[in-house]
């Protein structure tokens, strides 16, 4: 059974003992966010770093207590999951400057890690896994353009018996070794990036979720207990919108990931898996992705491939696909088993922009599971947007999505069509 109250590796294992207090007077700020995950702090972080400290953050639970808090910790190169879907709007020239922005995230995670000393357990190298022929043409191709716009970081295609360089599995023929990427401990992250962003100045309230919304020239967020109005106002909810905001409930859908965490191993074992101590994934249209911890775990995750549901039994779940990647796992005690909602869209690309006809209220959102290392770029971008405003902001947000109609009433049989499609093409794209 899950529960969003289930411990994760991640809670179970932070570094930073940090709380804010609940909002409980009535203040004005220049930007109020909404949202205390990796979008919401990141984006309030990028503002002050630009001088632009009058900022209120409402979490309504605790800061990561969404998708920041329940994923893999992979830091992979890429936004979205193909942006071959949104080619048609921005065009051949705006896609080629997408995919170079799309490097760019783990050098702002580092960057910030060595900013402000966040003690997150960063680790480099990543492996990009195919299991035939198909996927290994992929993976070359893979290979020629990441190389296209990264030349300081080791990045090599593998196949045969050069795969187990990297993983200690028979599953796979081919894999992309990409060392600036890695794996990072998100929440740790999370927690240091707020830390920093209070050290700026910019308040941070806690247990503070946002009942009503009433916008104009300044817009007032009222809380159960206080209000904030501001300037500007920024949507940083994701997959715990809870249809607050009409406009954005239209564009995104949740679905579900599911993680599990190993008791610890011998340093043997670890050597066996991940020889590089990596973090990994297949390239099929949903993947598995795994890595290990800074504690000898394993942290292996998936969301269900074809039918949209939630396993009833989460770690027999998850065990089962591990055990097709590692079978010598059998034995290993699963200790932990945890999932949660993340938002996506129809076109599995992170969305950013002004809400119809209210240019001071801005939203981020749908980052279709990939968020860890796409966040960290788009709100970059999208802080650009909210202040001096850049060519990058109008490109990303210039992307149209698509309404998901019938969402609150047939939502597993839509993701499950929409998980089917998703497979047929990734066999022609090379993907499956």
């Amino acid at each position: 059974m899950i529960t969003l109250e289930t411990p994760t590796y991640y809670s179970a294992t932070k570094k930073y003992n940090l709380s804010f207090p609940t909002l409980e007077q009535d203040v004005d700020a220049d930007v109020v966010v909404i949202g205390g995950g990796f979008s919401g702090i990141n984006t309030a972080l990028e503002l002050a770093e630009k001088g632009i400290t009058n900022i209120v953050v409402l979490e309504a639970r605790y800061l990561g207590f969404g998708g920041t808090g329940r994923n893999g910790g992979q830091i992979m190169a890429g936004i979205g999951h193909d942006l071959e879907k949104i080619k048609q709007q921005v065009g051949d020239e705006g896609l080629r400057q997408i995919f170079e922005i799309s490097e760019l995230g783990a050098g702002i995670i580092k960057d910030r890690i060595a900013k402000y000393s966040i003690d997150a357990d960063f680790c480099h190298g990543y492996g990009y896994m195919g299991f035939n022929a198909r996927q290994e043409k992929t993976l070359r191709a893979w290979e020629k353009d990441f190389k296209s716009i990264n030349s300081k970081d080791e990045i090599r295609f593998m196949a045969g018996s050069e795969v187990k360089q990297i993983i200690g599995s028979d599953a796979y023929s081919s894999a992309l070794l990409h060392m600036g990427g890695g794996h990072v401990h998100s929440l740790n992250l999370l927690l240091g990036e707020a830390k920093a962003l209070a050290g700026h100045g910019v308040r941070i309230f806690e247990h503070s979720p946002a009942l009503e919304v009433s916008y104009g020239e300044r817009i007032t967020v009222r809380t159960g207990r206080g209000s904030v109005r501001a300037a500007k106002l920024l949507w940083a909810c994701d997959s715990f919108l809870n249809k607050l905001e009409p406009e954005l409930h239209k564009t995104t859908v949740n679905t579900y990931a599911f993680q599990l965490m190993t008791e610890p191993l011998s340093d043997e074992m670890i050597n066996r898996i991940s020889p590089i101590r990596g973090a990994y994934s297949d390239i099929r249209p949903v993947i598995d992705y795994y890595r290990v911890t800074n504690e000898n775990r394993l942290l292996f995750g998936a969301a269900t491939p074809f039918v949209e549901h939630i396993p009833l039994d989460l770690k027999a779940w998850n065990r089962n696909l591990m055990l097709k990647i590692f079978p010598y796992l059998k034995d290993v005690k699963i200790d932990l088993a945890w999932g949660g909602p993340m938002a996506t869209g129809a076109n599995l690309f992170p969305q950013i922009g002004t809400l119809s006809g209210r240019p001071n209220a801005f939203y981020v959102q749908g980052y279709a599971g990939f968020g860890v290392t796409p966040s960290h770029i788009i709100c970059k971008v999208l802080a650009e947007g909210m202040s001096e405003g850049s060519s990058r902001y109008d490109l990303i947000s210039s992307v149209k999505h698509a309404q998901i109609l019938g969402k609150d009433h047939i939502r597993p049989l839509l993701l499950t069509a929409g998980k089917s499609l998703h497979q047929l093409s990734g066999y022609f794209n090379g993907r499956r």
